[in-house]
């Protein structure tokens, strides 16, 4: 499959010079940021306390909800599988949202000096086109995808890890030089684009195309 063609598709616009300073203090620099991703996709936790008639304390469980982008995943996939229908609104919530982590991706990565904004594209470019589900999605294809995406796992299971030595070997570069290597810069943006692929395939549920096994 060609990868200029495939639904989804990332780019990110490399700078010229990264600063030193906010390289080196990139991990604290990131956390108010952080937090607030945080807040925004992860569930909330709710305590389960039952109590006799003396009013003591027999038993007390513990949960988490599935955060924002399980619940989208979920509801999705019982649109889909259930109407056949993917609401535009719905759509565009799921992509501005992970516009959004992936701008936060990007600054822990170092892969740019511009702080994440909650709204401004900036250099991350990341992109998803709307499908007609009447026309493009199968009804029961949710159901699987997770589970026909299983070799991609693998294979970026691997890749991650790899890409996790070549941000440490950019840092170090990039505090002598004040620049990121252009192969390190290509690998770490092509395992991103990757993961977001398999991402819209599998759990945005916005193709049914086959993501291909390419950093392209």
């Amino acid at each position: 499959m060609d990868t200029q063609t495939y639904p989804a598709q990332l780019q990110i616009d490399e700078q010229e010079r990264l600063g030193r300073a906010s390289t080196i203090f990139r991990i604290i620099l990131i956390i108010p940021i952080a937090l607030l991703l945080n807040f925004l996709v992860s569930g909330g936790e709710s305590t389960t306390v039952v109590v006799n008639r003396s009013g003591d304390v027999v038993s007390q469980a513990t949960s988490w909800g599935s955060g924002i982008i399980g619940t989208l995943f979920f509801v999705t996939l019982l649109m889909i599988l259930f109407r056949k229908r993917y609401p535009r609104w719905w759509f565009d919530f799921n992509l501005a949202l992970h516009r959004f982590i992936t701008r936060v991706l990007a600054y822990l990565f170092l892969l740019t000096d511009k702080y994440p904004s909650t709204e401004d594209e900036q250099n991350v470019h990341l992109d998803l086109k709307y499908p007609d589900a009447q026309t493009e999605l199968m009804r029961g294809m949710p159901l699987v995808k997770w589970l026909l995406a299983i070799p991609h796992y693998i294979v970026l299971f691997f890749l991650w890890i790899a890409a996790y030595v070549v941000i440490v070997l950019s840092w170090f570069a990039i505090i002598f030089t004040g620049r990121y290597p252009k192969a390190f810069f290509e690998f770490v943006v092509g395992v991103m684009r990757w993961s977001w692929r398999v991402q819209a395939y599998a759990f945005i549920l916005a193709t049914d195309k086959y993501p291909p096994f390419s950093l392209r």
